[in-house]
This record gives structure tokens, sequence and C-alpha cells, in this order.
């Protein structure tokens, strides 16, 4: 079920005159599409528009569009924005069957880096995708791929096997286990990694050193029978 309705009116006016007119009356317009059926000149509230948006669930997700009493599955496939004022000009939905399997992009999103002791080591992360496209449920769309770059290592390769989705999550490319990202390791960081490997050693060589100079008590007192024995002897 779409956590999202959106009430739309039907624009007569079409093109820029049509969507000029109707973000004049406090409106974005937009177009309704796919489906096997004709584009529909669409707008809606302005308010309403951005209220939605900034949940972070319209972009990319399944949404339920309402017309007066219809009602239509639809994904929101793209918003544009005025480049100076951020504010939203156009939206595209695209019409689904929330049953259907969709292909869709889908962001990755990288957490636990401060876990991960490569970066303290100097290492960076390259990103060879920010996103992933997938064939999935129109209404099972993960909110974002996750990549848990906690126990990585230097010079480790993330690939689509490393992340977990659920089992109707399927990508597009599936002639290789592709790369997502990889964390690139520098001289910096060679020299990090060896810095701390060196220490490591010394603190256990220490530690053994240590502990052999320590001599239980009962060795103590079996070594000064021992020498009073010898004493006797003589």
């Amino acid at each position: 079920m779409a956590e999202i309705i959106l009430n739309v009116d039907v624009r007569e006016n079409t093109g820029t005159g049509g969507a000029r007119a109707a973000r004049r009356s406090g409106a974005v317009p937009g177009i309704l599409y796919g489906g096997d059926k004709a584009p529909v000149a669409i707008s809606v509230n302005e308010k309403d528009f951005r209220k939605n948006l900034y949940t972070g669930k319209l972009l990319g997700h399944l949404v339920t569009l309402k017309y007066g009493e219809e009602t239509q599955s639809v994904i929101a496939k793209d918003v544009q924005f005025d480049p100076v004022s951020d504010r939203p000009l156009h939206f595209d939905l695209m019409r689904v069957d929330e049953n259907a399997t969709i292909k869709i992009e889908v962001q990755v999103h990288f957490i636990n880096e401060e876990n991960c002791k490569a970066f303290r080591q100097g290492g960076s992360l390259e990103i060879v995708r920010h996103s992933v496209e997938i064939l999935v449920p129109a209404n099972h769309i993960p909110e974002d791929l996750v990549v848990d770059l906690a126990g990585h290592k230097l010079g480790d390769t993330i690939r689509w096997s490393d992340i977990k989705v659920p089992s109707d999550v399927k990508p597009t490319i599936t002639d290789r286990d592709f790369v997502i990202a990889s964390i690139k390791t520098s001289s910096a960081a060679i020299s990090a990694a060896h810095d701390e490997e060196t220490i490591a050693a010394e603190q256990a060589a220490a530690a053994e050193e240590a502990g052999a100079d320590e001599v239980p008590a009962t060795e103590q007192g079996d070594d000064a029978a021992a020498e009073d024995g010898e004493k006797t002897e003589d």
C-alpha cells in the first residue's frame, strides 16, 4: 500500500503556456504516462506536493494518485527544480500495477564508515555506482540499498553480492557480480597500516619479555631450597 496520496487535477491547457498558468495558480504541473494509455497533463497543489516531496517517500516510490473518485498506482519518476529557488517546476508519474515487477533505480547508502578501520588508516572510499537499477515488485521498492562498511579492509572491493536485499529484488545486470565501490589504498594508508602492525608487534614482544621476567614464588622457593642443599653438601 502506497504511503503517499496525491490529489491531482487534470490540466486542460498543455505545453509551456499551460505549465506556467498552473504555477501561477499555486500548483506544480506534471505528466501522467505509461500503462498503455495516452499521457495526461495534470497538476498538484504546490504546498501539498512539497510536503510529500520532503518526506523522502515520493520520488522513486509507489504513490497513489487520486482524481475525484478514481485512484491509480503510480511511480514518481522525476521532479524538475528551479536551479535558483529550488522550487519544484514539473514532475513525471508513471502508471503501474502495484503487484507488477518494475525496473527502477535505487540509491546506494553507505553506513558505519566510522567503524571501518581502513579509513582510520588513511583509506578512501571510491564509489563506482551511486545507484543501481533493479527489478522489484512495485509495492516492495526498498528505500535504499545499504552497504555496511564495518569490517572492510584496505583494498577491499565491494560488489553487488555484499549488499543484503530481499529475495524479490534483482539487479538488471545479471552477467557478473558488479562493483559498487572500493576502499582505495594510498601510500599514506599503507604506511599507517604498517606502523599499526609494528606497534602491535612491539607491544606483544614487550608483554612476552615482561612475562619471562616474572618468576612465580613457588619457583623462587625451589631455587632457594636447592641453593641451601648445595651449601649443606659443602
